[in-house]
């Protein structure tokens, strides 16, 4: 788990969050991203993100399995072996501060892959951490500075 205090109200780092479209602008780890649905954001919008990873570019489908604005959703991906989920938590910290929780987990589902996945799983969860924090600086920048 890693947890970033946002100085915006649920409502700014929900839409930082969850619009897709906009993505790019507001992670700097995200490279592409392509909306595989249309709608608004809930349960089952998918999408394929990229990321710059250990020097490499890396693609994974995503899709939302819950979602309860603007408090909460859920992700999950499959990929080389392993079942990832990633949960988000937003705690309203007052009228203009918000909590950002991410939890994020791995399991092996087959493969030599997600053997060495669980294996290297120390190893690949401080990568992870260290990704996730990122990920939630720049959240925290894209609504203190230019709001949403």
């Amino acid at each position: 788990m890693v947890e970033r205090r946002v100085g915006a109200g649920q409502g700014a780092v929900w839409e930082a969050l969850t619009d897709l479209r906009g993505m790019e602008r507001v992670l700097s780890g995200v490279t592409r991203l392509e909306v595989l649905t249309e709608g608004a954001f809930g349960v089952g919008t998918r999408w394929r993100e990229t990321r710059r990873m250990f020097g490499k570019e890396a693609t994974e489908e995503m899709w939302v399995t819950a979602s309860v604005p603007p408090e909460r959703y859920v992700v999950e991906a499959e990929s080389h072996g392993s079942h990832y989920v990633s949960e988000w938590d937003l705690l309203a910290a007052g009228p203009s501060a918000t909590t950002v929780r991410m939890t994020f987990s791995a399991t092996a589902t087959s493969g030599v892959a997600g053997l060495l996945a669980t294996l290297l799983g120390g190893l690949g969860e401080r990568a992870v951490r260290k990704g996730i924090a990122k990920d939630l600086d720049d959240v925290a920048s894209a609504v203190e500075a230019h709001g949403f």
